[in-house]
């Protein structure tokens, strides 16, 4: 028998999810992450699986994994000493940047500019010139490269990246200095532009290569060393790592294009959510995935989320594809504490991690978090992790207390202070992503997942007036489930940068067909042949003068006979969707888009037996939870003996291995066919 292993490394847990493929059996586990080296508990938590599941670790055929790696090198600022190569005149490319600001009007005034990944002392100068439209106007001095690049070897750089203007009409001075700087520092990592970012723009298509080598380093190192681990234990099989945008690609590609990792962890939750709720009907999506650290919400419409074409990851923002993640600091780990200067209750950002952890776990945690709040308020029974962990509720009570004690109020008011503080700000992320970008968040359902997603997924419903609110099977390590069944991705764009008068539909078609060509390479060269290929293309257009374009699909077929004109009338349709305008200005078709998806997962998603619509034979014992200001009576359920079309009425437990969904009182948890718990208000009932 064959399976795939999704692994999602979390600040708190990781996550593992393993599938046999025929049969859709899954086996599910949870090991604490290490944070001084994840390779540590993804290793130890593979061997547990397979022993859990008694196969051999070389009966796993497909390994997909989720690294926060690249994540936690920008974060830390911990990448490598880069130096830059760039064309004669440009040296302070990265400096000039775009003259953004974050903050107010008067930002400017306490902003501090974030250290560059490519410091201006690791930046030379080559003479050389690429022209607009691709030709050589001054050749490359190859004497003076060598020159500058033994200057470079005086700042010790440990990565290298090449990016002259205007490559991305023509590599061919890239390239030759690629050859020479690998001749000078033969150990070294070394990117060009024209390969990692072949679009116009030399401030994002420059920035985006530095932070590529930045990156690139640590990210090579990881991947080989879990690629060594795994072999050692056993596993030969297919290894991939997650990209930003829920793509896949292969351990080998990801040490050359590891930009592309930067948001690898929290897209496989979107993915799972994606894959999960779309099997019971439900294209519109909030999805909120709570763990220890953080909480990361997207929108889903349609059944496709938001992609972005640029990834933000702390102070810096790449051109590269990614869905359309935010994230806020308010997890399971979050810190609560009262400021000395304001006595108002603070949640967050710091965090308890996994080490030492909240209070409950016993693992040396000493400072109040949000876990240790819903340990208070009832919400977590003692027992955690199907039974393999128990929770100590006295000494979460006891650091709640500390918080009570310096407001003048209940430990239980203390408790539902931080849980409350912390869905306030899940919620103000969750309405980023939809009311600020012009969606009613009444319009979409609410999925929660992560280990923690659960217990704030009904008051979250309530905040937004989002339902139903869904709970999908095994919430936990839904990352994992999205790792394990998304699918191979490759991605090519090419800039044309010019008005739609001076191109032709036959022009822009030839361009799709290079594209279709290449990016179909590249997955066979994944091994995914040309019949398994799912090849969609895209167009970014601008109406002249603007700075940004507005992404559209667009069809390889037909598109020699009218491509421009739908292209153009689409334009307009959307920019007045958009902005509530159109101009009568000349459209500009700035980069065309070719992606591939290689075959989508068989995996079946089990129906579950049909129930009666009691739910008694799943009751594990009497409970009670404080919840509107008071103490309700409430019942701990087992969601593995729930049956489909049984009804939970609030104020209830539904505890599983993994997660554990709170019933708020007045609602009504029912499970679907698929075994999705759909919470609603009672009264809408």
């Amino acid at each position: 028998m064959a399976y795939r292993l999704g692994v999602d490394v979390g600040g708190t847990f990781t996550d593992l999810l393993l599938i046999e493929d025929e049969t859709g059996e899954t086996f599910r586990d949870k090991v604490p992450s290490t944070p001084h080296d994840p390779s540590v508990a993804v290793v130890n938590g593979t061997l547990k699986i397979c022993a859990k599941a008694k196969i051999d670790p070389k009966d796993v055929q497909l390994f997909m994994h989720g690294t926060t790696v690249a994540t936690n090198t920008v974060l830390t600022s911990t990448g490598a000493k880069v130096g830059l190569v760039t064309t004669d005149g440009y040296r302070q490319v990265l400096h000039i940047a775009r003259s953004f600001v974050p903050g107010g009007l008067a930002g400017w005034i306490v902003w501090n500019k974030p250290p560059l990944t490519a410091p201006l002392e690791s930046t030379v100068e080559v003479p050389e010139r690429i022209g607009a439209d691709g030709s050589i106007v001054t050749p490359l001095d190859e004497a003076a490269l060598r020159t500058a690049l033994e200057g470079l070897k005086k700042e010790g750089i440990e990565a290298l990246t090449i990016s002259f203007i205007n490559a991305y009409r023509n590599d061919v001075h890239e390239k030759r200095a690629g050859e020479i700087a690998r001749e000078v520092f033969p150990d070294l990592p070394i990117s060009l532009s024209s390969e990692v970012l072949p679009e116009m723009q030399e401030y994002e298509r420059a920035l985006t290569t530095v932070a590529n080598s930045y990156v690139r380093p640590r990210v090579a190192n990881y991947v080989r060393n879990l690629k060594a681990e795994l072999n050692k234990a056993g596993m030969n099989g297919q290894m991939n790592l997650l990209r930003s945008d829920a793509g896949l690609m292969s351990f080998e590609k990801a040490q050359d294009h590891p930009v592309n990792l930067l948001m690898s962890g929290p897209a496989g939750g979107v993915a799972g959510a994606m894959w999960v709720c779309g099997k019971s009907g439900f294209g519109n999506l909030l999805t909120v995935d709570v763990g220890g650290t953080s909480t990361d919400v997207a929108l889903i419409e349609n059944g496709q989320p938001r992609l972005a074409r640029e990834t933000e990851c702390g102070d810096l923002k790449v051109r590269a594809t990614s869905l359309d993640i935010r994230t806020v600091g308010a997890g399971g780990g979050s810190i609560a504490f009262v400021p000395e200067l304001t006595k108002a209750l603070r949640v967050g950002p710091a965090s308890a991690g996994a080490v030492p952890g909240p209070v409950c776990y016993s693992r040396g945690g000493d400072k109040p978090t949000v876990t240790d709040a819903n340990v208070v308020l009832g919400y977590l029974p003692e027992e955690l992790l199907g039974g393999t962990m128990r929770l100590d509720r006295p000494a979460a009570a006891a650091s709640v207390q500390v918080i009570a004690d310096t407001l003048g109020i209940s430990v239980q008011e203390a408790a539902n202070g931080i849980y409350s503080i912390a869905n306030e700000t899940m919620m103000g992320a969750l309405r980023l992503i939809s009311v600020q970008q012009g969606y009613d968040p009444r319009d979409f359902a609410l999925v929660a997942f992560g280990g923690a997603g659960p217990l704030h997924a009904n008051a979250l419903g309530k905040l937004l007036g989002s339902w139903p609110v869904i709970v999908p099977p095994s919430p936990g390590v839904l990352c994992a489930f999205g790792d394990a069944t998304t699918r191979l991705r490759a991605e090519r764009a090419k800039s044309i940068g010019k008005p739609f008068p001076d191109v032709s539909n036959q022009n822009v078609a030839d361009v799709l067909r290079e594209l279709h060509a290449a990016v179909s390479k590249e997955l066979l060269a994944e091994g995914v042949p040309e019949a398994e290929q799912e090849i969609t293309f895209e167009a970014g257009v601008r109406y002249s003068g603007q700075a940004f374009e507005v992404s559209l699909p667009v069809t390889l077929d037909g598109f020699a006979a009218a491509g421009l004109e739908n292209l153009g009338a689409a334009f307009d349709k959307e920019h007045e969707r958009l902005f509530t305008f159109c101009l009568e200005s000349d459209r500009e078709l700035v980069t065309v888009r070719a992606t591939a998806l290689g075959k989508a997962s068989a995996i079946k998603l089990e129906k579950l037996p049909e129930g009666n619509g009691d739910p008694s034979a799943a009751k594990v014992r009497d409970h009670a939870i404080w919840a509107d200001g008071k103490e309700h009576p409430a019942v701990i359920y087992d969601r593995a003996k729930l049956k489909a079309g049984d009804r939970v009425i609030g104020p209830a437990i539904i505890c599983e291995m993994d997660s554990t969904t709170v019933l708020l009182p007045e609602h009504v948890a029912e499970v679907d066919p698929y075994g999705l718990i759909l919470i609603r208000p009672l009264a809408a009932q």
